[in-house]
């Protein structure tokens, strides 16, 4: 089965009009189909989500709390020779070596605050640590974590180099919001690939979304401006901009992404709302580095990290959050269009550790 065959096909609506040089590919949800609101979720739906967030990290779970259970063995207290081993887990989880010396620098002042520790309250303890170090994610699940404002779309530009899962999680994304009775419209600004152009296109027909595009080469700021023109003029609540992930000089980036911003200000003033990041969690350090460079590129405000399920190395989402204090938004834990999933530090934490005892 190939990949976007996992999706059900959407019913296509006539296209809108089209914007200067812009072709809009218009796939909404089906007519009579109503808009699903939102709804406290049941215990039994909750305990589904929690069960496919540790089948999705099962690998790192594996990973982290497999060389924690082996680092303590047979100890029954916490001294310098199981924080040196807690340290080595750490590191090689992935966590970052800043993150890493943090954690155990505030373990090792409860341990002299206490005077005796075991190794289960260094379980507790660790769980503690870790999801205070992580950025608080979302305010509300309402529109998927989306702070949609009434009367201007919600404008939010995703970038990160190519192969990290930008136009998967666009689609995703694009997916959860249209569920949620929300009109979404997409941006292909990425023209440096004409593949890239068209895998989105599929997802937002997938998705129930609109999409603008223009030829392969044409300018990516062209591109942004005729997509938030169209969604301002035809009611749209919420716009996702695609940017190339070319990982070319710094400059070139840094005048790329400002040029996207400041065209989209001049239809809507306070756009982009958001720029969320998206990282390849597999990459494990590689991903700092990535973090990095788009960081010092752009004002980047959130971020997702993708393809957790397939790896060791989940321990990366702690480091980045931690080292960039940049809230981490969503996670993906599969390549299904509903396993993008909102981002929830004690849930992740809980994940990986097991429910306290």
């Amino acid at each position: 089965m190939g990949f976007f065959d996992l999706f059900k096909k959407k019913k296509e609506e006539p296209a809108v009009a089209t914007e200067a040089n812009s072709e809009e590919i218009t796939t909404n949800v089906a007519e009579g189909e109503a808009p699903e609101s939102e709804e406290v979720a049941s215990a039994e739906e909750l305990e589904a989500e929690r069960k496919e967030l540790e089948a999705g990290l099962e690998k790192t779970k594996e990973g982290f709390f497999g060389k924690l259970k082996r680092a303590i063995a047979g100890r029954t207290t916490v001294d310098a020779d199981v924080l040196d081993d807690l340290e080595e887990v750490l590191i090689t989880s992935d966590v970052g070596v800043d993150t890493t010396v943090k954690i155990i620098e505030r373990i090792e002042e409860r341990v002299a605050r206490d005077k005796y520790m075991n190794t289960e309250e260094l379980h507790s303890i660790l769980r503690e640590e870790i999801a205070e170090l992580m950025e608080e994610s979302h305010r509300s699940t309402k529109d998927f974590g989306i702070e949609v404002k009434e009367g201007m779309p919600y404008v939010l530009m995703v970038v990160g180099v190519n192969g990290a899962g930008k136009t998967t999680t666009i689609g995703k994304l694009a997916a959860q919001l249209t569920k949620a009775g929300r009109k979404v419209y997409i941006g292909a600004a990425d023209t440096f690939r004409a593949a890239a152009i068209d895998q989105l296109a599929v997802w937002a027909e997938r998705a129930g979304a609109t999409m603008v595009r223009q030829e392969m080469g044409s300018d990516p700021a062209s591109v942004a401006y005729d997509t938030l023109r169209s969604a301002v003029a035809n009611g749209a609540d919420v716009v996702l901009i695609d940017t190339a992930g070319r990982l070319h000089n710094k400059v070139g980036l840094m005048k790329e992404l400002t040029k996207i911003r400041n065209v989209m200000a001049k239809v809507i003033p306070d756009a982009p709302h958001e720029v969320m990041l998206v990282l390849d969690g597999s990459t494990g350090q590689n991903a700092f580095e990535q973090a990095k460079h788009f960081t010092e590129a752009t004002q980047v405000t959130s971020l997702t990290i993708t393809k957790l399920d397939g790896t060791a190395k989940g321990g990366v989402v702690i480091g980045i959050s931690d080292k960039f204090h940049i809230p981490v938004r969503y996670i993906g834990i599969g390549e299904g269009i509903d396993q993008l999933k909102m981002f929830d530090r004690k849930e992740f934490v809980r994940a990986m550790f097991g429910d306290a005892k």
